[in-house]
């Protein structure tokens, strides 16, 4: 028997109205229909309406604009855009505009009769679509054009209003078995057809409502069994976030379907909801790519993504409306459910969201998928008041956390929960599916909300953003506008490291310049009057006489620590030093006095259990603002939870005790907490300050503290000080009777440090390769105190393009004794070879230890260039 080819399997291509309304747009729409027909693919291109059209034509519709003026401003843009396209508007559009010139004379203005709505709303799918083939033709292309209502039929779904049933309308999703080859024996290599539109039960014109273009393309993906649905759009793909509330969203590459619905029905714009259940039936595939920019990767949604537990995205749907139903009747009344549902169904309103209570059942309603008129809320009010008590809140923002496993990942969301917990929540709701967490507040509120929660997510782990396969780069890296961190100082130093580290490991090893430009550039600040560096970040003597050099202070927490700056810096002068201790004997405090240091209290029972030794001196108060930020919860060292600070309603017992002993307060101090990369922090520290400052009456110094972040990977970005100084410069100006300090550490050493380390072994145990150290969390605490992450390089095999994913481990008998997972390092690292943990210069050997009876690790500080 002869060979019969298997026919070729077709793609579908949606293009948006911003895909469609530029002449280079519709070269791109060439190339990339080309590109897949060569791979012996049929292809289909579904487009929409020009931007803004479709918002045109519903004014007419609705009557809410002048149509004569629309009209003309409709049939001259048209024009003006064939023109640009190098066609001629009267023979390619003479009939389109014709036919909108008629359905405009036919306004009824009393009646606007559905049907005739959706007829008018079609029209700039046909227009477009009509400019496309022309102008694609024209550029030698076999392009056919095909009526997307003679191949979608609209079906009636149950319980649908009439408002629905013709102008959101979903398609049918069985056809005939000659629908198929009916469809590729179109004319045409490759078709061009028209989203949003389909053909009614009563053979007029339907449409399938806003968004409807993507759905089409998913109907016609289904329907014939294609190998992807591509939706080309103005954006890369998906994100964790809306990129314009949230810079730093980054793009979710890949997707199973439910998550995918999940994102889109609860906020995400850019894929309509219903597009993806025709995809998922059928087992197509669908990718959402940027016109503009074709070589990323976009998102891609199947139905064999990994499932990957976690908050993938969280999004913002604005416009909700609450419906509040409360009586004693509903408690254990069968039916009652039943009859308040009724209702809903007979005024055509799909609710959403529902809680319930023993005598409140409260549901919202999405606009989106809605018609939720005044007039409809007040009848639905109407017929549920003979029910119920009844409580519309509207308007309100509904934010929706969507993810794999939602119940397993509360522990990590406190952070959220304490979001939350400020703002006024309607309703909180979690699927049965464990997809999604929902809360429901104020529209007025959400401002601003979004980026907080984003941030809080990554923060905690809830959301995995380094998973790979899942999360993508971030909007702003994506856009360009990403800062990146400097290439590190000793990327440039190997030979000379390696030599270090020949004199034995462990080694820390700090490259002065790299503080001295870290303190210049916090010189350079100009609000700040007062710089005073956190001597227990680094208390390395050498570091210490060059910052204080460059004009620092010395910021202490112990008698140590006060004896230690003194004797390290022959000289000092004590009103430079700064004593802010925590829970210290109170000979501490009475030892920092006699140095003639400046001496912060955060307390009220010290001044009443040793008044001798606080009577008539001078002091700072450090105060709690009820709240800690920072990267871990133990950096955190604000709120109820945190030892540290005076909570401001026990300031005016603080200040009645401080007169009685004659104890002046000259300023006033708060730090919640470390690593806080968000500008903004700072401002809103320095302005609560300032408003506690004028009621004190006695501060001459506000100290924000310190916490500055530094970038410990290659995706985060530097801390922008020049809109911390901005925002500083704001409140100063606010403020301008008060100097202001800061108290940095990490910030200023940090990135001066590295860690060498001789590997020991190399382990295989259950698929994980673990490379160990001569040191481990006896030497660099923090990633197991803080989870920390320091990137670790094989000095020995620079340049080795083989890496492997590693655990590199320590020789202490602890579990916890890890200093790093999933690094990336040479397959062949092996014993004797020298690793560098990065960005080690700050509680490194402040926080080393002797556990196990192992040596401390030697300090070198590299001799400084030439200023």
């Amino acid at each position: 028997m002869p060979n019969i080819p298997e026919p070729a399997r077709w793609i579908v291509l949606k293009f948006g109205g911003t895909s469609v309304s530029r002449r280079e747009r519709w070269d791109t729409i060439g190339r990339l229909a080309s590109k897949h027909a060569a791979t012996d693919s049929r292809v289909l291109v579904v487009v929409s309406a020009l931007s803004g059209v479709t918002n045109a034509l519903a004014a007419i519709a609705d009557g809410t604009a002048d149509a004569a003026a629309q009209l003309e401003a409709l049939e001259a843009r048209h024009r003006d855009f064939a023109v640009a396209l190098g066609l001629d508007p009267d023979a390619v559009l003479a009939d389109r505009l014709g036919a909108l010139r008629t359905l405009v004379a036919e306004q009824r203005a009393s009646t606007r009769p559905l049907d005739w709505q959706a007829e008018l709303l079609a029209q700039g799918e046909l227009l477009s679509s009509t400019l496309g083939a022309a102008y694609l033709r024209r550029q030698g292309l076999d392009f056919g054009w095909c009526d997307a209502r003679d191949w979608l039929q609209a079906v009636a779904l149950p319980n649908q209003n009439e408002w629905a049933r013709r102008l959101s309308v979903t398609c049918r999703r069985e056809v005939g078995g000659d629908w198929r080859a009916r469809f590729a024996a179109q004319p045409g290599a490759m078709l061009l057809t028209q989203g949003f539109i389909a053909r009614h039960e009563d053979g007029g014109t339907a449409v399938l409502g806003r968004g409807g273009s993507d759905t089409s393309a998913a109907h016609f993906g289904a329907l014939l069994g294609a190998s992807c649905v591509e939706i080309w759009t103005d954006v890369p793909g998906m994100f964790s976030a809306n990129p314009r509330e949230v810079p730093d969203a980054r793009l979710l590459t890949r997707l199973d379907y439910a998550e995918a619905q999940e994102i889109c029905t609860t906020g995400a714009k850019v894929l309509h909801p219903r597009a993806i259940k025709p995809c998922r039936d059928a087992g197509v595939p669908m990718a959402i790519l940027d016109t503009s920019r074709p070589e990323l990767p976009g998102t891609r949604i199947d139905g064999s993504a990994a499932t990957v537990p976690g908050v993938k995205a969280i999004s913002r749907r604005d416009g909700v409306v609450l419906v509040s139903m409360e009586t004693m009747g509903m408690w254990q009344q069968v039916g009652f459910l039943a009859d308040i549902f009724e209702c809903f169904r007979r005024h055509g309103l799909s609710v959403d969201l529902i809680g319930s209570s023993e005598t409140n059942v409260t549901v919202s309603l999405d606009p989106s998928e809605n018609l939720v008129s005044t007039d409809v809320i007040a009848r639905l009010s109407e017929d549920l008041a003979r029910s119920c008590r009844l409580k519309v809140i509207a308007p309100c923002t509904a934010i929706t956390l969507v993810g794999r496993g939602m119940r397993s990942l509360l522990h990590k969301l406190s952070d959220v929960w304490a979001t939350f917990g400020r703002e006024r929540v309607h309703l909180v709701s979690q699927s049965s599916n464990d997809l999604n967490l929902t809360f429901v507040i104020d529209e007025a509120d959400a401002e601003g909300l979004l980026q907080e929660l984003h941030d809080a997510l990554i923060a905690s782990g809830a959301m995995p953003v380094r998973e790979p396969g899942v999360f993508g780069p971030r909007w702003r890296e994506l856009n360009g506008t990403l800062r990146r961190r400097p290439v590190p100082w000793w990327a440039s130093r190997r030979a000379e490291l390696l030599a270090q580290a020949a004199q034995g490991t462990p080694r820390y090893v700090y490259d002065a310049d790299t503080v001295r430009a870290r303190a210049r550039a916090l010189a350079a600040v100009a609000p700040v009057d007062l710089r005073y560096f956190a001597i227990k970040a680094n208390p390395h003597p050498q570091l210490l006489r060059l910052l204080v050099e460059e004009g620092f202070g010395l910021e202490c927490v112990s008698a140590g620590e006060l004896a230690h700056v003194f004797a390290a810096v022959p000289g000092l002068d004590p009103a430079r030093v700064l004593f802010t201790p925590s829970f210290a004997p109170v000979t501490e405090y009475a030892t920092a006095f006699e140095l003639g240091a400046t001496v912060t209290l955060d307390n009220v029972e010290a001044l009443e259990r040793w008044p001798e030794v606080f009577r008539g001196r001078a002091l700072w108060l450090r105060v709690d603002l009820g709240r800690g930020e920072g990267h871990h919860a133990k950096v955190r060292t604000g709120g109820i939870a945190s030892k540290f600070g005076l909570q401001v309603e026990r300031i005016e017992a603080f200040l009645a005790a401080a007169r009685a002993l004659d104890v002046r307060v000259t300023g006033l101090h708060a730090h919640l907490g470390s690593g806080v990369d968000t500008a903004g922090h700072w401002r809103a520290v320095c302005d609560e300050l300032g408003g506690i400052a004028g009621r004190i009456g006695s501060i001459a110094t506000i100290d924000i503290g310190g916490g500055l972040p530094v970038p410990y990977r290659d995706d985060e970005e530097p801390f922008d000080l020049d809109a911390w100084s901005a925002g500083l410069a704001e409140v100063k100006a606010a403020y301008p009777g008060y100097r202001l300090a800061i108290e940095p550490g990490r910030f200023l050493v940090a990135e001066s440090g590295v860690l060498l380390l001789t590997t020991t072994q190399v382990v295989e145990k259950g698929g994980i390769r673990r490379v160990g150290a001569d040191a481990g969390m006896n030497a660099l605490m923090r990633p197991t105190l803080y989870d920390a992450w320091h990137d670790i390089h094989n000095l020995s095999r620079d340049g080795d393009a083989d890496m492997v994913e590693c655990d590199v481990v320590g020789p202490i008998c602890e579990s916890g004794d890890v200093l790093g997972e999933r690094r990336p390092l040479p397959r062949g690292t092996a014993p004797g070879d020298i690793l560098l943990v990065s960005d080690a210069g700050a509680y490194g050997m402040a926080m080393a230890n002797t556990y196990n009876l192992r040596a401390l690790p030697t300090e070198v500080v590299l001799t400084e260039s030439k200023q």
